[in-house]
Order: C-alpha cells, then sequence, then structure tokens
C-alpha cells in the first residue's frame, strides 16, 4: 500500500492500524483463561450462560473490526469478501455451541491482520527524515530589520534574505550584486547555478555562498515549489490502485465455499432418507468454520514480510508489500540523470594545454587562483590530484557570472568563462565551442593559455546496472533530465541508452511519462531523487527515489527507496521481489492444498473444528518458515 493510497479511503482499511496488539492479547488471554475454567476447573460458576458470555467477551475484541468491515462491504454491495466469510463462520459456530473454536478462528485472523500490518510499517518507519521541502521561514525586511515570518504571509515586492545553507522562500528576484545556488532539486541542472543582480531566483533553491538578498516577485502558493507540490498531488490522485492479492482470491474463494456449505445443508434432504436438518446445518457449519482462510491470511503477509525484511536489510525500502509485486511486472524504466546514475558532485574531466608548459605547471596557476575562490566548479579543481606547486594568489578580483582575475608568480592569470577572456579582448580557440561540459578558460599574461572541463562523473556501477536490467528483460530504458540536453545525450550514450532528453521542466518529464503510458501493456517504474522527479515518481505505475541525497518530498512520494543511491540496488530489489513472489505462491498453494484436504474431510464429517484450527496452525508455521528463508539468502 502506498502512502498516496491511506489518503484515499476504499472502505477497507485492511491493516486495522487503529486496532494494534491490545485486542488480539486480551482475546488470547480470554480464550486461555475460558478453557481452562471449562476443560481444567469443569465449570464450577462458570456453568451456563456465564461462560458463554466469558467466551463472547473473548470474540468480540477481535470480531468488532472484521463485523465493521462486513457491515461497510455489505452497503456497497459487496457480499462475497474474506470478512464476510469469517463474520457468518464463527458466528455459525457460536449458534452450535462451538465457542471457544469460533474465538480461535477470528483470533488467528486478527494476527494474520496483525502481521500484515508489521510488514507495511517496517517499510514506513524505516523511511526517515520525510520533511516537508517547503521551507518553513523567511526573513523579511520590516522597518529596516529582518523579522522571521511565514513564507505564506510575505507580500510581492517585499525584500527577505536567505543565509547560507538555507533554502529560498519564495520565487523573486536576486537584489545582492552575485549568488551561488544549488537548484538541482528543482531543475535537476547539475551545476550550481552563478547569478548576478537582477536575474531570477527559485523557491527551493540552497544558497551556498554568501548572505543574500531577494525582491519577492510571487506569492507563497504561486512559486516554483508550490507548483511542483502541486503536480505531485495531482499525480498521485491518478495513481491506480493496486487490489491486494488477497482480496482477489477471496472474490473467488468465498462465494465457492458459502454455497458449497448451503449445498451440504440443503441437498441431502433429496438423496439422505434420516435427513436431520439440525444435523446437517451443523455440517455445513463446521465446513464454514473449516472454510475460513486463516493460514491463507497469514502466509501471504508473512511471505511479503520476510521480502520486506530482505529488502531493507540490502538498504532498499517499500512503502507497501503491493510494490514488491509491481517490481516484477516493470518492462520500461524512465530515470533521471543527475544524482541517479551521476554522482551530483564535480570532478576534472579533461585539460588541455596551448603553450608549451607541462601540465603541473599550468595548473599551479590555476590551483593558485581558484584556491581563492568558494565556488562549487572552483573546489572540484582544487580536488585534482596532482604534483602541481600551489603559490598564494595576489590582487584576486572575482568577476560576477565570468570567473576569476589575480597575479600568480608575478603573472596575470584569468580563469573563468567565454565572456571572462572577451572582456579582456583574449581570442579562444573555436574547438571550445562544440565542448559539452562545463569549462574553464584560462589566459595567463594575456595569452590564451588552455582550458579545464570539469564534469559529473557517473556513478560506480551505472553501466553495469543498464546491462543488468537489459538482461531482466527490460528493453525500453528511458533518460529524462532537467540538465542540458548536451550534457544529457552524452552521458546516455555513456551508458548505451538510445531515448534521451534533457533541458526539461517537471511538467515536461510529467508528459513524457503520461504519453508512455498511453500503451496499456506498459508497466514504467520512473527512477530520481530531485523534487523536480516527484511528479513523475508519483504519476508512474513504480516510483523510486534516491534516498540517501534525494530530496525529502521525491522520497515521500516515491513507492520504493534505494537508500544507498546504487542505482544497481534497482536488480537487488527486483531479484528479491522475484524471490517473494515465489515463497507467496509456494504459501498460498499449501494453504489451499491442506484446506481443501480438510474441508473434503470436513464435508464428509471425518474432521473436527479443533482438528481444523491446528491444520490451519501448521500451516502458518510452515509459511512462517518459509518466509524466514528470504532473509537467509544471499542477494
Amino acid at each position: 500500500m502506498s502512502s498516496h493510497e491511506h489518503t484515499e479511503n476504499d472502505g477497507h482499511d485492511h491493516n486495522h492500524e487503529n486496532s494494534g496488539y491490545l485486542p488480539a492479547i486480551t482475546s488470547f488471554i480470554l480464550l486461555l483463561t475460558g478453557l481452562a475454567i471449562e476443560h481444567v476447573f469443569k465449570y464450577g460458576f462458570f456453568d451456563g450462560w456465564v461462560l458463554v458470555a466469558w467466551y463472547i467477551a473473548a470474540y468480540l475484541p477481535v470480531a468488532l473490526p472484521v463485523i465493521k468491515e462486513t457491515i461497510e462491504a455489505l452497503k456497497k454491495g459487496e457480499v462475497f469478501t474474506e470478512f464476510f466469510l469469517m463474520t457468518i463462520a464463527t458466528v455459525g459456530a457460536m449458534a452450535i455451541g462451538e465457542y471457544p473454536e469460533g474465538v480461535a478462528v477470528m483470533l488467528f485472523y486478527a494476527i494474520g491482520e496483525l502481521f500484515q500490518n508489521a510488514a507495511v510499517n517496517q517499510a514506513k518507519n524505516n523511511i526517515t527524515a520525510l520533511l516537508d521541502v517547503r521551507p518553513k521561514t523567511a526573513h523579511v525586511l520590516t522597518n529596516g530589520n529582518y523579522q522571521t515570518v511565514d513564507p505564506e504571509s510575505v507580500k510581492i515586492g517585499d525584500t527577505i534574505q536567505i543565509k547560507v545553507g538555507e533554502k529560498v522562500p519564495l520565487d523573486g528576484k536576486l537584489i545582492s550584486d552575485k549568488a551561488s545556488l544549488n537548484a538541482a532539486a528543482i531543475t535537476g541542472e547539475s551545476k550550481p547555478q552563478s547569478l548576478i543582480e537582477g536575474e531570477n531566483v527559485l523557491a527551493g533553491s540552497i544558497n551556498l555562498e554568501s548572505v543574500i538578498e531577494v525582491e519577492v516577485e510571487k506569492l507563497y502558493n504561486d512559486s516554483s515549489v508550490a507548483k511542483i507540490l502541486n503536480l505531485v498531488q495531482n499525480a498521485t490522485a491518478k495513481k491506480a490502485k493496486t487490489e491486494l492479492l488477497i482480496r482477489r482470491l477471496a472474490k473467488i474463494y468465498t462465494p465457492i465455499v458459502v454455497y458449497l456449505a448451503i449445498a451440504i445443508c440443503i441437498l441431502p434432504y433429496f438423496f439422505v432418507e434420516t435427513y436431520q436438518f439440525q444435523d446437517w446445518l451443523y455440517r455445513a457449519l463446521v465446513f464454514l468454520v473449516i472454510s475460513c482462510p486463516c493460514a491463507l491470511v497469514i502466509s501471504i503477509p508473512l511471505g511479503y514480510f520476510g521480502g520486506l525484511g530482505a529488502a531493507s536489510k540490502n538498504g532498499i525500502l517499500f512503502k507497501g508489500a503491493t510494490f514488491m509485486d509491481t517490481l516484477t511486472q516493470v518492462n520500461t524504466l524512465v530515470m533521471d540523470k543527475t544524482g541517479t546514475v551521476t554522482k551530483g558532485t564535480f570532478k576534472v574531466k579533461q585539460i588541455s594545454i596551448s603553450n608549451d608548459m607541462t601540465e603541473d605547471e599550468f595548473m599551479s596557476y590555476v590551483l593558485s587562483l581558484e584556491k581563492t575562490s568558494t565556488h562549487p566548479i572552483a573546489k572540484a579543481i582544487m580536488q585534482y590530484e596532482n604534483s602541481a606547486d600551489i603559490s598564494d594568489a595576489s590582487d584576486v578580483d572575482e568577476i560576477a557570472g565570468k570567473g576569476l582575475k589575480g597575479v600568480v608568480k608575478n603573472k596575470t592569470v584569468l580563469a573563468g568563462n567565454k565572456k571572462l577572456l572577451d572582456q579582456f579582448n583574449i581570442k579562444t580557440p573555436d574547438e571550445i565551442d562544440s565542448i559539452v561540459d562545463s569549462i574553464v578558460l584560462v589566459a595567463i599574461d594575456g595569452n590564451y593559455a588552455g582550458f579545464v572541463t570539469i564534469s559529473d562523473e557517473l556513478k560506480d556501477d551505472a553501466n553495469q546496472t543498464i546491462l543488468a536490467i537489459r538482461n531482466l528483460g527490460i528493453k525500453e530504458i528511458v533518460m529524462l533530465s532537467g540538465d542540458k540536453d548536451s550534457i544529457t545525450q552524452m552521458v546516455a550514450g555513456e551508458l548505451s541508452i538510445s531515448q534521451a532528453s534533457g533541458g526539461l521542466l517537471p511538467e515536461d518529464k510529467l508528459n513524457h511519462v503520461e504519453k508512455l503510458k498511453e500503451d496499456p501493456t506498459k508497466v514504467i517504474a520512473f527512477m530520481g531523487d530531485g523534487i523536480n522527479d516527484a511528479p513523475v515518481l508519483a504519476t508512474s505505475h513504480l516510483g523510486i527515489a534516491m534516498g540517501a541525497n534525494g530530496s525529502d518530498v521525491a522520497i515521500e512520494t516515491a513507492d520504493m527507496i534505494i537508500q544507498t543511491d546504487q542505482p544497481s540496488k534497482f536488480i537487488t530489489g527486483f531479484n528479491i521481489s522475484k524471490s517473494t513472489q515465489q515463497v507467496i505462491w509456494q504459501n498460498i498453494i499449501l494453504a489451499f492444498g491442506v484446506k481443501v484436504l480438510v474441508l473434503i474431510l470436513g464435508a464428509a464429517g471425518m474432521a473436527t473444528l479443533w482438528q481444523a484450527v491446528f491444520a490451519d496452525v501448521g500451516v502458518a508455521l510452515l509459511a512462517i518458515l518459509n518466509a524466514v528463508r528470504l532473509q537467509k539468502m544471499k542477494w
């Protein structure tokens, strides 16, 4: 069950989350006490109606939620549900005087529900930091001082201040000289934005360097973050519900056993000379009690519980057992680029030198100048491993939106973009125009000296993951990114992905996936990590978020979370889900096989209620052992 499905009331709160363990514990204690009084102490005061009342008291805590579900389903015209079967079977047991059996059967059902509840909560409780991505406060200039207020109260034209590390609360225009912002979660752009006065600032971006001021141009509800969250909400509403396997089976199983029970009661009238209505009613009710799908109800969530546990141990969180089923059906994978198959961090990729300097000599000038800057690209260059002699640069001037100028070893050095070199009338070679990666051009004493390219690198397991995904039978792989199309196409080429599009806004990604969904044969999984991925995560059949560095809203929206940020965990999750399905079907076949055998014996009058109950317990224990195997497997 997804977090989205909990928001919709389908009339069947199958988890009974509000019930907890107390009703089952209360029922169990009262049942044991009643059995002890009845069989050990031989009634005494508890004879007759007092004993009956005692068993009814044991029955009600676990029965009332099921009876409530039965009534709700009947109101909707859904007669043959497992709730209906549980209700008439256990009430029937009470009617023929088999009080302990009636309580025991409903108690086993309640325990099965608790197992299923635990399986879902196991995944939910392991998901941490699902904080709302929207900034909670804004620092607004009021009467010459900054006051912290709710962003919803900020008006257009107000001036807000954003400190280093804070998220921009509202869309606006930069009124400080310059700013460096991480907007990856909004736009998908892997390179931090370098803005100058007058340029637009998006809400949700993170301020990387100095304190900045922004003039608000949009109200809180019209901001980029609010629009994306609205897209998520609308996309969630379109997500199709996944019907639980037990409910699908119950729709077939329940009417069959109900009609068979009626037949057992009535048909012998026409064929048996010594027909006694009460005797055959008793046998029919015994048949109904035996037919209760207790072991089946327990075995299915237990299998999922084992699968969810195995996945959690491997750094994969599913927000419900049904999403494991969906993963095994995926035949189309759509993925984001930045932070999903790439690391989202910069690294020096290429060094090109146009004169006769050695690489160490060239880099000594670049590193000496860049060490004075806190810009993310400068930090990436400083991480470059080399044996260059780094000196102190003097007269360093950071030219907003262009780069750095300074003096290193008595030579004037420029390091920045083409605009910087054009400003100083330094000619650059034509080859740089065809370079896809982020580029830092270098000039020394007025002459072009070379360049350094910076790029986001592929994750270590990206290539092997794409190959392994194809081996699983998922032939259609699509890359959609908010990063530049040229960079997106380059990365897609390195991974042998033929379908790729870059420069996309959140709604563009959503439209792409909606178009893919028009083909009813496609089961689409989307893998991403940014706020801009959230609408697509919600609308795809299976949303997969990178959990370590992913945005909060992406994690909250997704159905499956990869905590380690390794795309190869998709393969691990797929294999665990496949094995879980096998265990589920083994448990179903076992439960049905034993059930049919005992049903035949019951119809022939050769099985008692207690034998039926213990048969269920035996099947449940085998199902538990089978499910535990999932935890022991190597993935």
